[in-house]
């Protein structure tokens, strides 16, 4: 009997041992898991290097400035960015704070990815007082759901040596339509029929696309969507043709780029085998590490009726599911984010234009050859109000390939993306 009694008391003496050491350890640990009580948050951005890079560096400083936060950073390849989101954030195992393109809040809100931006740390006051007009774009049912610490603008980028070789004046780029399609016809070079230099390259998937919604109809004098973003306007008038027909006849009537020369508009530009690009100021950072010696310029982007271009921005926010102290934690890291002195340190090293108008006006980077372009066009840049980003770009590379491609008159391609496109926000708005 005394050894039965003996085998329920170190039964039980064991079992009280065993949960005081497990409510010892849950003591030292808050949400994060650190047993130390420093909050650990995830920032997530896809694979960038020359972002990744700094935002290393970044991190340790924001670190050493608030010792009892840990970030870690997690990248992605592109392709897989979204896949990965969708996967893991409604799960709750996601980032805390992730970096995404702007053209994608729609969705990522709609799939209830996010949460609104703190207004005790981002007022919406502020927001609208201290940064580029553009960031509205963020704004939706009368809340920002993310905020960036750069944006970018298109411009030209212009190789010098091939401008020389063409007998083109280097200090004299392309000012007008006209311009742009003529300086492109006396840069290309075929050999017996065959491309040997582009003279303006030609990746509809890349930066063109952006050139055709938010700069090309409103150069024509077109405009991009309602005030209420529900109806595109740029079919209202003969402007959205207008535009389409002058993107479309590079390739098929001029012939002065191609598809998948050199493999994409970027490496046929730093290797020096398209002699003109249009492409944003986050290329900036790009060729300083991978063209150092490539000598070229960058201008405004060639106008016609009026003055425009095409901006962006990747924004940061925060998930749908933090909160308590990693809340606290997020909060503060993407404020140490949006800093004037973190934006000035992404400019200098990213290629990024300052999301805030004060701290992208400084002298010191409207007088710089490179940057002063994209800064300069900023006052009359547009930023569209996607609902599908990426199914909004394929419709442009659909229509420009059907009239390259499959011999598709440009007025019937355009009206089928036209229709296409108006189809997209009504659905979208019809679940609203």
């Amino acid at each position: 009997m005394g050894g039965v009694l003996l085998k329920k008391f170190l039964s039980v003496f064991l079992f009280l041992a065993i949960a005081m050491v497990i409510v010892g350890c849950s003591k030292g640990k808050d949400s994060s898991g650190e047993a130390d009580g420093t909050v650990t948050i995830e920032y997530w951005q896809y694979a960038y290097k020359a972002k990744v890079d700094l935002m290393d560096e970044l991190i340790k400083e924001f670190e050493d400035k608030n010792p009892g936060i840990k970030v870690k950073q997690t990248t992605f390849p592109y392709e897989q960015y979204n896949e990965k989101v969708a996967t893991l954030v409604p799960a709750g195992r996601g980032p805390d704070v992730i970096n995404l393109y702007y053209g994608w809040l729609p969705k990522y809100i709609d799939s209830g990815y996010l949460q609104p931006l703190p207004e005790d740390t981002f007022p919406v006051d502020k927001i609208e007082s201290e940064y580029f007009s553009l960031v509205n774009a963020a704004k939706l049912d009368d809340k920002y759901w993310a905020i960036p610490t750069a944006v970018r603008t298109l411009a030209l980028f212009y190789n010098k040596d091939l401008f020389e070789k063409a007998g083109l004046d280097p200090n004299n780029p392309p000012k007008t339509w006209d311009e742009l399609v003529d300086y492109a016809k006396k840069l290309t070079v075929r050999e017996n029929g065959k491309l040997v230099t582009e003279g303006m390259a030609y990746e509809i998937g890349a930066q063109l696309n952006n050139w055709f919604y938010d700069a090309l109809v409103y150069q024509a004098g077109g405009q991009g969507l309602s005030e209420d973003r529900k109806q595109i306007l740029w079919d209202d008038t003969p402007a959205g043709l207008e535009a389409f027909t002058y993107l479309v006849e590079f390739g098929s009537k001029h012939k002065v780029g191609e598809s998948g020369f050199y493999t994409d508009d970027v490496t046929a530009f730093k290797t020096g085998n398209a002699a003109m690009n249009i492409d944003g100021s986050f290329r900036l950072g790009t060729l300083a590490t991978d063209a150092p010696d490539l000598n070229y310029g960058v201008a405004p982007l060639p106008s016609y009726k009026e003055k425009a271009t095409q901006s962006s921005f990747w924004a940061n926010g925060i998930t749908a599911k933090v909160e308590g102290e990693k809340l606290e934690a997020s909060k503060k890291f993407l404020a140490f984010l949006t800093s004037d002195e973190v934006m000035e340190r992404w400019i200098d090293e990213v290629g990024e234009l300052p999301a805030k108008e004060a701290v992208a006006t400084q002298d010191k980077y409207v007088n710089d050859p490179l940057y002063g372009p994209f800064i300069e066009q900023l006052p009359y840049a547009n930023a569209q109000f996607y609902v599908d980003e990426t199914a909004q770009r394929q419709y442009v590379i659909d229509a420009v390939n059907e009239v390259l491609l499959n011999g598709v008159l440009i007025e019937d391609a355009y009206n089928d993306f036209a229709a296409k496109s108006q189809k997209l926000y009504d659905d979208y708005w019809s679940k609203k």
